[in-house]
């Protein structure tokens, strides 16, 4: 009997973003699904706020939400951000679509709006049960026992017999436990940047103050600004800095020094900012990690999915979509005969290698935002590859297509991104206009180079899961 079909309880430890829909998942299956979460309730108390860095939720994600009939609601609430407004120290806003038209959109989606949709989500179900200010303090994996801190009433006790199921961030108490069993290996590589959140108000009316459908970006070499839409004509602005050096959070040591900074880097963004002093030194500085593990499980006991398994940096947008799509190759094995440890390996299987190569994309990605987006050979192949993705679809594409508008495995992207990149670069020299662009050199190129590799890889263009 698939073990998806045996009405067995389990426990969630986590619920965040992909605990919360893992569990809504868990439920459809028939299992019974208790969620144990170290937050309060954020439905009810107000969490500190100033390390969310807001969603871009694109189709893997999307999907997800689509298998459990959550799709339309989250839309609803979602702006679609068609491409990057690039504001320069000086001069012009440059805009890049993403896609090759504007149907081809990601979507900015509050972070707190949808943990909160999804837990609700999980327990209209009636087959799980969220209990929050839980904190796993120790595990015996191999044993299946987890030792809980009740931090409302400070007891302790022991639950075990269940699977575990970890979603609990890039902190993992669950993969913490893991990293005592032999034979398992895990890396977290911090960022050498971090990132402290800041806010646009909406403007009068309740009006966006900038371009609503897009996402911006100051981009400055070592250091960049970004800002994402809000339902409420706000804008969710995050900088990111290095943590020491002349440009830094070091250096922004006191008020006149931030304002000068503001004043000379990003002029635009301070006038937009009423108390940017007051939210620069009050609002706590995140820190940003790549987390790297295998195997995600101990036989049939646990496994780790989510941030906890690959938590990645946030400059593709995928984290979440990452972590979600996560889910739904989780449920497709669902479905098939086997145990839980039978289960777990072929999910890791599936996706260790998915996941480490959309880490190393996301911090590829970080140093094109800061570093390239402003540069003018940089726009000048982004507007070729344009030309090309419409003058040969279904031949060329490119990897940010791949990776944002469709569920192809990150690893494929990875690879076809490559090659498509070289075929662009190619074309680009000597050129002074996209609009110039040698299509019959093209049509060669993407015909020796591109096709041949994805008919070669036809089957994994069929996506995961």
């Amino acid at each position: 009997m698939p073990v998806g079909e045996r009405n067995e309880a389990v426990t969630v430890v986590g619920a965040g973003l992909v605990g919360s829909l893992l569990s809504v998942f868990l439920a459809r299956r028939g299992h019974t699904v208790e969620v144990l979460e170290r937050r309060p309730d954020m439905r009810r108390e107000v969490i500190d706020a100033g390390r969310s860095i807001n969603l871009a939720i694109s189709t893997r994600g999307l999907y997800a939400l689509k298998q459990v009939g959550l799709e339309e609601e989250a839309l609803r609430h979602a702006i679609p951000m068609r491409g990057r407004m690039i504001h320069p120290p000086k001069g012009a806003l440059m805009y890049q679509p993403y896609g090759k038209d504007d149907s081809q959109h990601i979507n900015s989606l509050s972070r707190a709006w949808l943990n909160k949709f999804l837990m609700s989500a999980a327990e209209a179900t009636g087959k799980v049960r969220i209990r929050f200010r839980q904190r796993v303090s120790s595990a015996d994996l191999e044993q299946g026992v987890l030792t809980v801190v009740d931090e409302a009433t400070g007891e302790e006790r022991r639950e075990e017999g269940r699977v575990v199921f970890g979603t609990d961030g890039s902190g993992s108490a669950v993969r913490q436990a893991l990293e005592k069993v032999p034979g398992f290996e895990s890396t977290a590589e911090t960022l050498g940047h971090g990132y402290k959140e800041l806010t646009i108000p909406p403007g009068p009316g309740g009006a966006f103050q900038m371009e609503k459908h897009a996402l911006h970006i100051w981009p400055r070499g070592t250091y960049m600004l970004i800002a994402l839409p809000n339902e409420d004509g706000s804008f969710t602005c995050t900088l990111f800095l290095p943590w020491k050096g002349p440009v830094s959070f070091e250096s922004l040591d006191s008020p006149a020094r931030l304002e000068a900074f503001f004043e000379e880097q990003f002029p635009d963004a301070k006038a937009l900012i009423p108390d940017l002093t007051q939210a620069f030194f009050g609002r706590p500085t995140g820190s940003m990690v790549t987390v790297k593990c295998a195997p995600w499980n101990v036989g049939g006991k646990a496994v780790v999915m989510g941030d906890a398994a690959h938590a990645i940096v946030p400059f593709f947008g995928q984290g979440m979509n990452c972590g979600f799509e996560d889910c739904t190759v989780l449920e497709g094995l669902l479905g098939k005969s086997g145990d839980w440890e039978t289960l777990f390996g072929e999910l890791g299987r599936l996706r260790k290698t998915n996941a480490d190569a959309i880490a190393d994309m996301a911090v590829e990605n970080f140093v094109e935002m800061r570093d390239s987006t402003g540069n003018p050979r940089f726009l000048l192949e982004k507007a070729v590859e344009k030309v090309l993705l419409n003058t040969f679809p279904g031949e060329f594409v490119s990897r940010y297509s791949m990776v944002s508008f469709s569920r192809v495995p990150y690893r494929l992207a990875y690879e076809v991104g490559a090659i498509a990149g070289g075929i662009v670069s190619d074309l680009s020299e000597g050129l002074t206009r996209a609009e110039d662009v040698d299509l019959e050199r093209a049509k060669r190129l993407i015909h020796e180079r591109l096709v041949p590799f994805m008919k070669e890889h036809a089957d994994g263009f069929r996506t995961e899961g």
